[in-house]
């Protein structure tokens, strides 16, 4: 293996024939001209490809992936990549400071290994013959273990690529949007990511995503000298547009769900919950603040609230009957959250 090359790619030597060889790497085989045998990567990709398979038609590569179709219905790719141990890569993975995945997560993340897919890095000279080193079935652990809001926030930063920035060459992709993620989630302690963090975990995402397209900068997760954004295509007219709408989204707050078409769609096809779910937070956020003019009015000099009070008392009434409420659709809903102070805070937080 030749390290020589742009981190997280290289060039594979070889060394001496195995006692079963596959066709497709024998016919990937070539003479780099210095009397050294290496294995093509796009050779690789174009033997893979030429191997007939019923009822599927093969359409142009696209990277290390050759796009499908069975049957002119069922769209897929088919990456083909060759099995690599790199102990020292994922140790050294394993070993940062770290709030998340825990220590078990990150040993299984170790044991499931690497792969080589058949792709070079796009400003290099000889990315026909480079591999780039990846840890796929790692990662989909990684993305198993995120919480319920990681999740939420991970699967919205996708919709906004996809809905809102849309680029057209692959400028920035869903695979930036995962790594913006998965630093996030092992940068933060854990009990600052919940239900009630969701906009300002958001907020944040966005916040990466603008300084990645900003400065074309974005270290890979699982080897961080590797920038995704190297060699991205991004033009300035481009990077300016996409850098002032990011900032008008981050501006926007919680509205700029409401870019997305599918919200939009749902709060069209169901305008009754969010009416009544808008209601109840405005009427909440004002009893709120009816308390604490109340309690200022009517506390004495050591700001001991007269309990007493009759305005008080239907205050917290009314605010009670609000949270039961909204606790009895929770629980229809199949939510596990009792505790109506809780359920106050994530309506109002």
């Amino acid at each position: 293996m030749d390290t020589s090359v742009y981190p997280g790619h290289y060039r594979l030597l070889h060394e001496r024939p195995a006692q079963k060889r596959s066709k497709s790497i024998h016919n990937s085989l070539c003479d780099n001209g210095h009397g050294d045998i290496l294995l093509c990567s796009s050779l690789f990709v174009d033997s893979f490809s030429s191997f007939p398979y019923f009822g599927i038609v093969n359409h142009e590569r696209a990277g290390p992936s050759t796009p499908g179709t069975l049957e002119g219905v069922i769209h897929f790719d088919r990456v083909c990549a060759l099995r690599c141990q790199c102990p020292s890569i994922l140790q050294r993975w394993a070993a940062r400071p770290r709030h998340w995945p825990s220590p078990a997560i990150v040993q299984k993340v170790v044991s499931l290994g690497a792969y080589l897919t058949p792709v070079g890095f796009k400003g290099s000279e000889f990315n026909h013959m480079e591999w780039r080193l990846c840890f796929n079935t790692g990662e989909t652990e990684l993305v198993n273990n995120l919480n319920c809001t990681q999740a939420h926030v991970y699967v919205m930063l996708k919709m906004i690529l996809k809905d809102v920035l849309r680029p057209r060459k692959k400028e920035v992709t869903s695979y930036v949007i995962k790594n913006i993620i998965l630093w996030q989630v092992e940068c933060n302690p854990q009990n600052d990511l919940n239900t009630r963090s969701f906009f300002h975990r958001l907020h944040d995402g966005l916040r990466e995503l603008k300084t990645a397209i900003a400065t074309q900068q974005m270290p890979y997760y699982m080897i961080p000298e590797r920038n995704l954004m190297a060699a991205s295509g991004l033009q300035d007219k481009q990077q300016c547009t996409w850098v002032t709408d990011i900032t008008n989204m981050m501006a926007e707050g919680p509205m700029v769900i409401l870019r997305l078409p599918k919200i939009r769609q749902a709060i069209v096809a169901s305008p009754e919950p969010m009416l009544w779910y808008s209601k109840t937070r405005m009427e909440l956020e004002m009893l709120v603040i009816e308390m604490l003019n109340r309690h200022l009015q009517c506390s004495d000099e050591y700001m001991v609230m007269n309990e007493s009070d009759d305005i008080w008392k239907r205050i917290l009434r009314r605010k009670r009957e609000l949270l039961v409420e909204v606790s009895h659709w929770m629980r229809l809903e199949g939510s596990a959250v009792y505790e109506l102070n809780d359920i106050k805070n994530r309506i109002l937080i």
